[in-house]
């Protein structure tokens, strides 16, 4: 699948509000086709090639900008809810667990099944902003190589250092909770309440929208790594996630029709 189609596809199945944070592939395809076809005319090093090559570096880095702006505001808003889930879980088991103030097996499962929606859709969450990261790095890379193949420029190598430095790419604390919230489902179900980890990674416990948008993000994930064009220098380095959870398996196994990524 060509990359302008496969980020058209994960923008339809990303979550409200993520639409028109992705890279505008289209348009700097656009500006590197206008470039390149008066390219020919202009030495490399002139004024007029100076200009042009200023204002696509003006547009990348605006893109930057976007990226950064709405990945650190995501991964401030999951730091605080990792903080939540964990303090409700905490006032659970303190309350209703076997050694709580008031131990009652029913309520407690009943308060977990709650929780462990949330945290299951938490979770969701997070891999989608890992796919976030990974798919507009991989879009930056693909465009700034049309760049240089079409106006014989050396913007590429560069600039990729420059990206490599910035928030959005660094994605080690979301990987991090997400291992985090994978641990918590299995040191809190079953116990202290007795909840088989069969129904806590069961159908029906989050939306079927991020059950079936997190199996895509993790296929396109993998598809981007095996596939790109972009390997060896430039390639997206390994994930911090585990990709074959025990989370991640349930979650596909719920779904009768998983989005399949060609």
């Amino acid at each position: 699948m060509k990359f302008g189609k496969r980020l058209k596809q994960q923008i339809q199945e990303t979550l409200p509000g993520w639409g028109d944070k992705f890279l505008s592939y289209k348009e700097l395809k656009k500006l590197v086709k206008l470039i390149s076809s008066y390219a020919p005319q202009m030495m490399s090093g002139s004024l007029e090639y100076g200009k042009a090559e200023a204002e696509f570096v003006y547009l990348l880095n605006n893109e930057i900008d976007k990226f950064n702006a709405f990945f650190m505001e995501q991964e401030e808003d999951f730091i605080i809810r990792h903080k939540e889930l964990q303090q409700r879980i905490g006032r659970v088991i303190n309350r209703w667990g076997p050694n709580g103030s008031q131990p009652s097996e029913t309520d407690c499962k009943e308060e977990l099944a709650k929780i462990r929606k949330d945290i299951v859709d938490f979770h969701g969450e997070m891999v989608l902003l890992i796919n976030y990261s990974n798919i507009n790095y991989t879009g930056l890379a693909k465009i700034l190589k049309k760049y240089d193949k079409r106006t014989g420029g050396l913007l590429r190598s560069p600039y990729i250092q420059k990206v490599l430095h910035q928030p959005f790419f660094t994605t080690d604390l979301i990987s991090k909770l997400v291992k985090e919230c994978e641990s918590t489902i299995d040191s809190v179900f079953p116990p202290p309440c007795g909840v088989e980890k069969g129904l806590v990674l069961g159908s029906g416990v989050a939306g079927e929208g991020i059950f079936r948008n997190t199996v895509a993000a993790l296929l396109t994930m993998q598809e981007i790594r095996k596939g790109s064009s972009t390997y060896g220098r430039f390639s997206l380095p390994p994930l911090n996630l585990t990709e074959q959870s025990d989370l991640i398996q349930a979650q596909s196994l719920q779904l009768n029709s998983p989005i399949a990524i060609p």
